[in-house]
């Protein structure tokens, strides 16, 4: 990487790193220490020197001179294609949804996203996986069955070669006593042996570490032995599948929905409706008339109960809810470097309540999500809050109906009840959704919204309910304060009718509008003045001077708080603490800047930036590994699925510019970096944006990839405006 072929190529060409015996081949320099960067010399603007250094550019990452890279030749950026990956998922199950159908050609800039199949030559009969070699398992297919039954045939021929990383002993054995795969396992070697039979034959069986299952056992009462939780059973999604389970709560409160609706017409239009339908005349304006509509007031089937209480506060920074980077490995990382909240990556109400497997694993939370946040002992808590019975972890949907809605929040309430919250997302810019009725779209549709959320609070049990925001969907008409004070107090037909506030636990605003996507700066003003205006109403409820619009204690949820978060362009603890102290929110929740560097969460705590070394980030990367095997498996499945996310991973953590060699502090996230060099072989690895090096940093710890392998990147230039936030 020194040489002057590598130094005149941009970040695009790259050179790929050589390994020998799967280690990195690097120079004899020693890494330097982490380092602490004080910000008390900081430039007070983006536009001003510092200390006679040259002025800082906008929109570019003031990297050191001689770590830059000298180019002939600038390489012109591609379209930004992160909106497109952000939809892949989603458009993939719609294409499977409609593959009985003719298949439509793939079009667009993500058809060549394929993985290829990770998948043994020949699969082991499930009743072998887990049985000594000379007691199998009955198999139900007999002589009929398709997989190899000879457990040596399979181990010799069809199995691909144990790995040699992690010092060939199984991550998933050596954390839990007991290997999940089976003989499946890439690192079975490490836990079989050949043991000789009463009748001299050597047999091979698979050993368990009792002292390791011990330690391992879970920390919560209600997580499995693999140490996760909350996902529903297979028996819950074939009933809902075969629309067995019943959704009593959701239906009673969509046919009163259906009653209140024609009395809402009323008091939206002042009209009065005769036998046959026709309008007959105006209401009444006097006060008479008022009276009237407040007796037409329909007693909902559930009035909101008693949610249980929650908490957001400086001490605990959110990390967003992320469309495939969300996943239960890096939410475990970002756990265990500081985030206090978590969020399931979006799902889709319409695949939950029809079972599918794929939608409800979303909903998968590992055991160190369900314990308690970690808050300040004088933190200023709601009243009736009990924090032993809080968790970190919540889920979003997304809904365009009401009914929709209603049935995937009685769902989750009913097969995945430890969820922290129920967020409903009305920020998803995607096109895919967007044309739904969904995601950004309910924006433009605020009663449609409120009955919504006043819905999924009636059938959600104790899970509280909030809502995720855009400013708009159009950047020169904003609403999300008009959006935002009807969550809280309701619309005035609605209140007209004496249904109270639609409970409405916390509001996060992303700063951004739809049109605007993820591209130029979160827009920190407008979230100010959302903030200002969700205080006020805080503490002016009891002064309500319209009585119509009193809020009913009934309706209230979280003693009467209702929390506020901002969200957009979070990364550092500089930013963190500006946005609490100067943006009047109650948290902050951070998105692409944990992506680019997970540890943002361990700097807010500590209060100070942490220049990790290549090695300390290659640690994070090796824990993602082994967090990734224990949550797909140890196979030759599991570990295609765990390579195919982390490289969805890299392709944001490429992106980080390690602070070392910034000139000045603080860093920008939407800063671009000129070509640059680490200061060493490492560091100028993990920030190539060369996706052959980001595979090559995979094999460092998950072996060769199969040969069938494809890795199509969603970053194919230096744009660095997507996030795959929900």
């Amino acid at each position: 990487m020194e040489s002057e072929t590598a130094q005149a190529q941009g970040p695009e060409e790259t050179p790929m790193h050589d390994f020998q015996n799967g280690a990195l081949v690097t120079d004899s320099t020693k890494e330097p220490p982490s380092k602490k960067p004080r910000l008390d010399d900081a430039p007070a603007s983006d536009n001003n020197a510092h200390n006679g250094a040259p002025q800082r550019v906008r929109g570019l990452a003031p990297v050191k001179p001689e770590f830059i890279v000298p180019s002939s030749s600038k390489t012109k950026p591609e379209p930004n294609t992160d909106d497109a990956a952000e939809a892949a998922r989603h458009e993939e199950r719609e294409g499977e949804e409609k593959g009985k159908k003719k298949k439509k050609k793939p079009t667009g800039q993500n058809t060549n996203r394929t993985f290829g199949k990770s998948q043994d030559e020949k699969g082991l009969c499930p009743s072998r996986i887990f049985s000594p070699e000379f007691s199998p398992g009955e198999c139900q297919w007999g002589e009929r069955c398709r997989w190899e039954h000879d457990l040596r045939t399979y181990l010799k021929e069809h199995k691909r070669g144990d790995l040699t990383t992690f010092n060939g002993v199984c991550p998933v054995w050596e954390a839990k006593g007991k290997c999940f795969s089976g003989w499946k396992c890439r690192l079975v070697g490490s836990h079989m042996t050949e043991r000789e039979t009463a009748d001299g034959r050597k047999e091979l069986v698979l050993i368990e570490d009792e002292e390791r299952k011990q330690k391992a056992r879970p920390l919560v009462p209600f997580a499995s032995e693999d140490g996760t939780a909350n996902l529903a059973s297979a028996e819950a999604k074939i009933a809902l599948n075969r629309k067995k389970a019943k959704t009593p709560r959701a239906d009673a409160y969509g046919s009163w929905l259906e009653k209140t609706s024609k009395e809402l017409e009323k008091v939206i239009h002042n009209r009065h409706f005769g036998e046959d339908g026709e309008v007959e005349s105006k209401a009444d304006e006097t006060k008479e008339g008022k009276e009237e509509n407040r007796a037409r007031y329909i007693e909902p089937p559930f009035l909101p109960s008693e949610k249980r209480r929650i908490y957001f506060g400086p001490e605990t920074p959110a990390l967003a809810p992320l469309t495939t980077q969300g996943n239960l490995p890096f939410r475990r990382l970002c756990i265990e470097l500081g985030a206090q909240f978590t969020y399931s990556e979006m799902a889709m109400s319409m695949p939950l309540i029809q079972g599918y497997k794929g939608e409800w694993a979303l909903m998968k939370g590992h055991e160190t999500e369900m314990l308690p946040p970690a808050i300040s002992p004088g933190a200023d808590v709601v009243q009736g809050y009990d924090h032993s019975k809080d968790l970190r972890f919540g889920a979003q949907i997304a809904a365009n109906k009401a009914w929709l809605a209603l049935k995937a929040t009685e769902a989750l309430s009913m097969y995945s009840p430890h969820l922290r919250v129920i967020d409903l997302n009305c920020g998803c810019p995607i096109d895919l959704l967007f044309r739904d009725g969904s995601g950004s779209a309910l924006l433009e549709h605020p009663s449609k919204l409120e009955r919504i959320v006043r819905g999924m609070n009636g059938v959600s049990q104790e899970i509280p309910i909030t809502a995720k925001i855009r400013m708009g969907t159009r950047d020169n008409s904003p609403n999300a304060l008009r959006v935002a004070e009807r969550l809280i107090l309701g619309g005035y037909e609605s209140s007209t009718l004496g249904l109270g506030a639609p409970g409405v636990a916390a509001i996060t605003l992303h700063g951004r509008s739809r049109q605007q996507r993820y591209t130029k700066h979160a827009d920190w003003g407008y979230i100010s003045e959302c903030a200002a205006m969700i205080k006020r109403l805080n503490e002016e409820k009891d002064q309500v001077t319209d009585t119509v619009r009193d809020p009913d204690p009934r309706t209230q949820p979280n003693g009467g708080k209702v929390y506020f978060l901002g969200n957009g362009d979070c990364y550092s603890h500089q930013d963190y603490d500006d946005h609490v102290n100067n943006a009047g929110v109650d948290s902050v929740m951070v998105g692409r800047g944990a992506l680019i560097k997970p540890w943002l969460f361990e700097e807010i705590q500590a209060g100070q930036y942490l220049d990790k070394s290549a090695s300390e980030r290659l640690s994070l990367i090796e824990k993602f590994a082994r967090y990734g095997l224990e949550t797909w498996g140890s196979d030759e499945h599991g570990v295609g699925t765990t390579r195919r996310f982390l490289l969805e991973w890299l392709s944001f953590a490429c992106r980080y510019v390690p602070i070392g060699i910034l000139e000045y502090l603080p860093p920008n996230i939407q800063d671009r970096p000129p070509a640059w060099r680490g200061r060493n072989e490492l560091e100028t690895l993990m920030g190539s944006h060369n996706y052959k090096d980001w595979i090559k940093i995979t094999e460092m710890f998950l072996g060769p990839a199969h040969k069938d392998f494809k890795f199509e990147p969603k970053h194919k230039s230096n744009a660095w405006d997507g996030e795959a936030e929900g």
